[in-house]
């Protein structure tokens, strides 16, 4: 148990009623999960407001109450803190309980539209490498060392993100990789961490149903350098336009990484094959297994990041050598009768053009792309014609199909796509609700020497519909299908 004295510490408090001087046990934000002798925090969130359960709370046997606004009623003997800001407040609280574990590590976060789980997995692949102790906090997984735990958002929650920090710091962890969501920064639950550095990858078309404008998307993002102490760093890829903008009001350390402008870190592709590029980072040159722009920009960010934190060079670059892509990131598999299949996890109009022109520059000029995409229900609709657009500009034939429909309707998200394709482009396309049977399309329709490009879900093992989880592997369903084909 611990002191909501020192908890509270920097929370932001405005009013006290009651004694802070006492032991609670846990902190909880969710009051379906409040024990005896808790502190309950409620946090207006963007589906309900946690003061509306304020009393449920403290009939569970909540001892503490910290909220944005006292209620009318109440209840002897528990202490009520009143806080300007509720989602601040769980995140400086949820770091205090933990022993503010972020300061004893290099914790570095990874923000922009794409690449933040390249970045943030290769680093801690690469530290590994190196014989460190490591952590990760990505949407893929969570690592304490090599100890796997799983998640459910990109940014966690404060309290899980200073649970597993103060994990991490029980396992002797050195440095942590943290992907940093502009959903996170807005949510406050970065608030209370300690960062040795941020890098910045780029800024596209993404989460505009949450954000509004992209200005305030562009804004959110830039807060996590805004706040960075001037013993940080802020690494930021110049040649994208708003990689300045990120740099503008930090205290930190400002560098620059960039494939087309003059910067610290500069990459040039020497050579591009379906195995690997060359790559040339100022003197050096190296090879790396990764192919694609974007990802010389994530090699390029990787290791300005690994000469930041101390890394020897000449080990760097043989590491680097040696990163194995990560799952559903360019991840490909060639059948017997040599027909490429390549799933990425491309869900945003950028990240799908970056892709597709990636394959369009390792064609011999032959071989036809087939593309099978979809986009995710109750997201951001205004990407879907731009999606579909650039699926059928840019591919020989587009199968448009569902990815996480969640609670919308999958033929109307198609219909959305279908609404961007120009009417050259018409004839291109096929439209199949079902994703598993969109695949088996794909693989029938291909002939030796083609290449299916499986765009949105990546690395997700499942797809939401209507609140339900079913298991779902684009990459184990397409491997499956064309090895069929052989048979």
């Amino acid at each position: 148990m611990k002191l909501l004295k020192d908890i509270l510490y920097g929370a932001g408090l405005t009013a006290v009623n009651g004694s802070t001087d006492i032991l609670v046990n846990e902190i909880q934000f969710d009051s379906r999960k409040v024990a005896m002798d808790d502190v309950f925090v409620a946090i207006k969130g963007t589906i309900t407001d946690g003061h509306l359960y304020v009393q449920k709370a403290v009939d569970l046997g909540a001892k503490a109450i910290v909220c944005e606004k006292l209620p009318e009623l109440l209840v002897n003997g528990i202490t009520y803190v009143e806080v300007s800001d509720g989602n601040t407040a769980l995140a400086v609280m949820a770091s205090n309980f933990y022993g503010n574990p972020s300061k004893n590590l290099k914790l570095v976060g990874v923000t922009g539209t794409n690449g933040k789980t390249t970045i943030s997995s290769l680093l801690y692949q690469l530290f590994k490498k190196a014989g460190y102790k490591v952590g990760l906090l990505s949407t893929i997984k969570i690592m304490v060392d090599d100890e796997v735990f799983s998640t459910t958002h990109t940014t966690p929650d404060a309290l899980v993100i200073n649970k597993h920090l103060a994990m991490m710091n029980d396992a002797g962890v050195e440095f942590c990789f943290m992907e940093v969501s502009s959903h996170g920064i807005h949510q406050k639950r970065t608030k209370g961490l300690v960062f040795e550095g941020a890098i910045f990858t780029n800024l596209s078309h993404d989460h505009l149903d949450y954000h509004k404008t992209f200005a305030e998307y562009r804004d959110t993002k830039k807060i996590l350098f805004d706040e960075l102490p001037k013993k940080a760093f802020a690494l930021s890829n110049i040649d994208d336009k708003n990689g300045s903008v990120m740099l503008q009001n930090t205290k930190a350390r400002k560098l620059t990484y960039a494939l087309k402008s003059f910067a610290d870190y500069r990459g040039q592709v020497l050579e591009a094959q379906f195995t690997g590029q060359l790559l040339k980072i100022n003197e050096y040159e190296f090879w790396t297994k990764l192919i694609g722009h974007f990802n010389a920009y994530n090699m390029l960010a990787i290791y300005a990041t690994a000469d930041l934190l101390g890394l020897e060079t000449l080990e760097t670059l043989r590491l680097l050598s040696e990163l194995n892509n990560v799952d559903g990131r360019f991840q490909y598999y060639i059948s017997a009768n040599k027909i490429t299949a390549i799933v990425d996890y491309a869900h945003t109009p950028d990240a799908l053009k970056n892709v597709l022109e990636t394959i369009g520059a390792l064609r011999t000029g032959n071989e036809r792309v087939i593309t099978v995409v979809g986009c995710g229900g109750d997201r951001d609709s205004s990407k879907r014609p731009v999606m579909g657009h650039i699926a059928s500009e840019m591919s020989n034939q587009a199968i448009f199909t569902s990815d996480n429909p969640r609670s919308e309707s999958p033929g109307a998200i198609i219909r959305d796509m279908e609404a961007g394709v120009e009417p050259q482009n018409v004839k291109k396309i096929l439209s199949i609700e079902n994703r598993e049977q969109a695949i088996k399309a794909a693989c029938q329709m291909a002939d030796s020497e083609d290449i299916i490009l499986i765009a949105g879900k990546g690395h997700e093992t499942y797809q939401e519909t209507n609140g339900k989880r079913i298991d779902f592997d684009d990459f184990k369903i397409v491997k499956q299908q064309l090895d069929n084909l052989n048979k």
